[in-house]
């Protein structure tokens, strides 16, 4: 794992005990916004791993499927995720009258956990620090 790969895991961890935190406090629209930018760090990590870089949410989304699901690396249901959290994240940080829940975000950060084991996974031990 480079040095970059990591800081990017490292900030998907952060990012996603902001989202409990923001979660506990009654937060879902932030806390939707932090678990999805969880996965996002991972998947722009996974995708280093390829040599990709992209400037787009959009982009890092699409080349998630491209080279990491049709390719059978990732389970399809990680680019689903991907795709819905940048969905609900677009409605809660935008939309001033949300009806994102509790039940939302906690699904989102469930999510989200399931994204760093992906990431334990795929860079072959845990990328804890």
């Amino acid at each position: 794992m480079t040095p970059e790969q990591h800081a990017l895991i490292e900030k998907a961890r952060e990012s996603l005990r902001a989202a409990r935190l923001l979660q506990d406090e009654g937060m879902a629209d932030f806390s939707i916004s932090r678990a999805y930018y969880a996965m996002f760090y991972v998947a722009e990590a996974l995708l280093l791993q390829q040599g990709l870089t992209f400037s787009k949410h959009s982009a890092v989304i699409a080349a998630f499927g491209q080279y990491l699901t049709k390719t059978g690396q990732v389970a399809e249901e990680f680019h689903r995720y991907l795709i819905e959290g940048q969905e609900s994240r677009t409605v809660g940080d935008y939309d001033t009258g949300s009806e994102l829940s509790e039940e939302d975000a906690l699904e989102q950060i469930q999510r989200a956990d399931k994204f760093l084991e992906l990431a334990d996974q795929m860079f072959g031990a845990p990328t804890k620090s």
